[in-house]
């Protein structure tokens, strides 16, 4: 049964209707997600939680066109996504950067990819301009085997930030670092994602994470996924990080969700 987000914004960037899907596993159908309804915001930062294996991987695919939906469709600026969406930038758990190629390298591949009409020397300012901006000024010559796990992280943003997409699919990009890390990377994602104006959809294991830093948190059941609740986070930016959790309003809406997904959790299994 599809679930209605009646909160959803009016000027919808991204329109899942009735996307569900099934995966044909050794002869056996199985479905990861039930046909769903949900609708996410130009410029809006939306997080996906719930338990290992509830489809949340599986809507960034079908928004990056990497999947198609067994059922319904999913629109994109109006247009139903059919094959690679162009206008989205993805970053995964790991930051698969290629050990041969510097810092430097690594972040250019994605203009020397998209850009081939533009000059080396236009292309090397923009790298120069977005290492500077992740921080990484002084590390272009070192290679990913000499970075800290921070910094492997801050490149793949980088990366995915060069080339300037109108969206970003993030699907727990920060679950490996420390809590430390974890709040620096957060801090350095809400102000580069507000300053460019980027539609966000964050998928994460961590409340915390979630309510720190989405204007809505959609909470989804154990697999075959559906959505069992949707939460705003109403904080006004730009956001503490470092002292956001110590707010009364914080613990309330962590108590809310944990509150929905508890029961679901037990669910969750690992496919």
């Amino acid at each position: 049964m599809a679930t209605r987000d009646v909160a959803a914004p009016m000027q919808a960037k991204i329109v899942l209707q009735g996307a569900g899907k099934r995966f044909d596993a050794r002869g056996r159908e199985m479905r990861a997600l039930e046909p769903i309804d949900l609708e996410i915001g130009s410029g809006e930062f939306v997080a996906l939680v719930g338990p290992s294996g509830c489809g949340k991987s599986t809507i960034l695919n079908l928004i990056a066109g990497l999947l198609a939906p067994t059922e319904g469709r999913v629109l994109y600026d109006g247009t139903p996504v059919v094959g690679l969406n162009r206008s989205v930038g993805y970053m995964t758990q790991k930051d698969n950067l290629l050990p041969w190629r510097t810092v430097k390298a690594n972040v250019r591949v994605a203009l020397e990819l998209k850009c081939r009409s533009t000059t080396s020397g236009d292309i090397d300012a923009r790298v120069a301009a977005m290492i500077e901006t992740v921080g990484l000024t002084g590390f272009e010559a070192h290679f990913p085997s000499e970075l800290s796990g921070g910094m492997r992280k801050r490149v793949a943003l980088a990366r995915t930030l060069i080339y300037e997409p109108e969206t970003l699919l993030m699907d727990e990009p920060f679950g490996a670092l420390d809590a430390q890390l974890k709040l620096l990377m957060l801090d350095q994602l809400q102000r580069l994602t507000r300053d460019r104006r980027v539609t966000v959809i964050f998928v994460t294991h961590d409340l915390g994470e979630a309510i720190t830093l989405a204007d809505r948190v959609v909470v989804f059941s154990a697999r075959p996924g559906r959505i069992r609740a949707v939460r705003h986070s109403s904080f006004e930016r730009p956001r503490d990080v470092f002292k956001l959790r110590f707010a009364p309003e914080f613990a309330g809406l962590y108590e809310d969700l944990w509150d929905e997904l508890k029961d679901e959790v037990g669910k969750g299994t690992d496919v």
